[in-house]
């Protein structure tokens, strides 16, 4: 996909239809700007099947790719949303947990401005996965991202997913 100089504006018409005819993948808009969706490995994928069965193990409610309404016209998909029971079609009150999965290519400040945006939604719980470094970040509303190393456990109030846990079926 041929993306715009820094220098060029990314305007929405345009991004959309190098994103759609590239990937296949709607764009991502970020504070009005339109960028190319990344699209998730299969690693990206068995990341998240795997997270969903871990939660799920817990008594939790939780779903992969699930769009959370914040707002008119806001809407954001984490990768994984968890709640001790989940609305339908879509979730317009907070969820307890979002999980983002970094793709390659995916800058973590950008997916801890999403976790932000989750918090002033009202998700008390924010976690950051990153498959090729496998290790995770946690970031509880009104704290700081507190990086975890492959060996530790990621907390959100009851729910604990062990990463060596999480990782174990996946290539170093």
């Amino acid at each position: 996909m041929l993306i715009p100089p820094c220098n060029q504006p990314h305007t929405a018409t345009r991004v959309y239809s190098e994103s759609r005819s590239s990937t296949g993948a709607e764009p991502r808009v970020i504070n009005r700007r339109a960028l190319p969706s990344l699209v998730p490995t299969t690693f990206h994928s068995r990341i998240q099947w795997k997270l969903v069965t871990l939660l799920r193990q817990q008594g939790i409610d939780a779903l992969p790719e699930v769009r959370i309404r914040l707002r008119d016209r806001k809407s954001l998909i984490p990768d994984v949303v968890a709640a001790p029971e989940l609305q339908g079609p879509y979730p317009t009150e907070p969820v307890l947990l979002c999980v983002e999965i970094l793709s390659p290519g995916e800058h973590l400040r950008a997916t801890l401005a999403k976790c932000e945006q989750y918090h002033a939604w009202g998700v008390p719980f924010c976690w950051v996965v990153d498959p090729e470094k496998q290790t995770g970040w946690q970031y509880h509303s009104g704290g700081e991202p507190e990086h975890v190393e492959r060996g530790g456990t990621i907390t959100a109030g009851e729910l604990s997913v062990h990463l060596e846990e999480l990782f174990s079926d996946q290539p170093r």
